[in-house]
C-alpha cells in the first residue's frame, strides 16, 4: 500500500526559500514510492515559535489528528521545532495517531525497524524529560512551603470573616454579602462553611 505523505517545510526568515527543502524530500518520496499528499510551509517564522504562530504546523497537526496521512516527512529536526517541549509534544501528536515520521537530515525514518527504535527511545527520554520537570516543580512547591510561603489567594482578615457572619445571621444572601463585602462568592461560601 503506498504511503500517504504530507511534507512540512520551514524557513526563518523571507530571505530564505524552501525550494531545496521540497525538491529533496520530493526526490526522497519518488524514490520511496510515497504519494504526496500534502504540503505544509511556514516562511519567514522562527522555529522557537509555538503551534499557534505556525500556521503550516499547525494545519499539518490538524491532519494528523484527522490521520490524512500516515507518514510527515521534513527536512530536519529543527525545521519542526527549535524548543525540546514543542518537540515532544508534535512527536506525541504523531505516535498517538500512528504516522510516521521521516527526517531527512538525521536519516530518522520510523517505517523501518531501526527508526520505530529510535522513536520509541525519543518518547521514553520525553517522557523522562517529563518527569524530571514534574520533580523540580514538586521539589520547589515543598522548599517554598518549608520557607513559610503560602500558596492560593491571601485570607480575608479576621474583621471580613466577622462581617460575613454576622451578615449570614441575619439571613444575608452569599452573593448580596460577597458584593457588599467586597470578597468572592468563594470567600463567603468558605467562612461560612467553617461555621457549619
Amino acid at each position: 500500500m503506498t504511503k500517504r505523505v504530507a511534507l512540512y517545510l520551514r524557513v526563518s526568515t523571507n530571505d530564505q526559500t524552501t525550494k531545496n527543502q521540497r525538491r529533496e524530500l520530493t526526490v526522497v518520496a519518488k524514490r520511496q514510492g510515497w504519494d504526496v499528499v500534502q504540503v505544509f510551509v511556514d516562511e519567514g517564522i522562527s522555529g522557537a515559535k509555538g503551534r499557534t504562530q505556525r500556521p503550516g504546523l499547525d494545519a499539518m497537526l490538524r491532519g494528523v489528528a484527522r490521520k490524512d496521512f500516515d507518514l510527515v516527512a521534513a527536512w530536519s529536526v529543527d525545521r519542526l521545532g527549535r524548543s525540546l517541549q514543542d518537540l515532544v509534544s508534535l512527536l506525541a501528536d504523531l505516535h498517538s495517531k500512528n504516522v510516521d515520521l521521516y527526517l531527512h537530515q538525521q536519516g530518522l525514518d520510523t517505517t523501518t525497524p531501526s527508526g520505530k527504535a529510535m522513536f520509541q527511545m525519543l518518547g521514553v527520554f520525553s517522557e523522562f524529560e517529563r518527569a524530571i520537570i514534574r520533580e523540580r516543580i514538586k521539589s520547589g512547591l515543598a522548599r517554598a512551603r518549608a520557607e513559610g510561603k503560602v500558596f492560593g489567594r491571601p485570607r480575608v482578615s479576621a474583621t471580613v470573616e466577622a462581617a460575613i457572619r454576622a451578615a449570614r445571621r441575619k439571613g444575608t444572601g452569599m452573593r448580596r454579602i460577597a458584593r457588599e463585602l467586597g470578597v468572592g462568592v468563594s470567600t463567603v461560601q468558605r467562612v461560612v462553611g467553617a461555621n457549619v
